[in-house]
């Protein structure tokens, strides 16, 4: 399962970071100092996001998916961002449309192959819109983490 270690450490609860490249860094430094990337991990995040756009709308919600190739990582992890105020991304499939985005699922991928699995899981959970309102008004780490493991055990 994708979020079973998902740790509060690794949760960034009403961030009030303005732009893109510090909620990315910060999530990011946070990923490599708890072991799950390698110090080259938020330059190639970042890198990677301007060529490969990671916004959604998902039902008037903005949600991004940043990730990077997995030379960059140690290990399998997640990290998530419930932001105050919207970021701007560009959509994943049209990067002429802007996302306001206030939910960041942040990916270190090791196998390439299990890429799209987890990718998959990730989508389940955000398809859900219920879900995402969820995790958008959840005051606590510990709310967020049983609403997404909720949400993993019943796909």
């Amino acid at each position: 399962m994708l979020w079973e270690e998902l740790k509060e450490s690794l949760i960034f609860l009403n961030n009030d970071e303005k732009c893109k490249k510090d909620i990315l860094k910060k999530m990011g430094e946070a990923l490599i100092s708890e072991g799950y990337a390698q110090t080259t991990y938020v330059q190639a995040l970042l890198r990677r996001e301007q060529s490969f756009p990671t916004g959604l709308d998902i039902q008037g919600i903005g949600v991004a998916i940043p990730h990077t190739d997995p030379r960059h990582v140690k290990r399998e992890g997640a990290a998530l961002a419930v932001l105050k105020e919207p970021i701007t991304f560009r959509h994943m499939e049209d990067e002429g449309i802007q996302v306001a985005v206030r939910l960041i699922f942040m990916l270190t991928v090791l196998d390439p192959e299990a890429h799209l699995k987890r990718l998959q899981c990730v989508l389940s959970i955000i398809q859900d819109a219920e879900v995402l309102r969820k995790l958008l008004t959840a005051r606590e780490k510990k709310d967020i983490i049983r609403i997404i493991k909720t949400k993993e055990e019943a796909l």
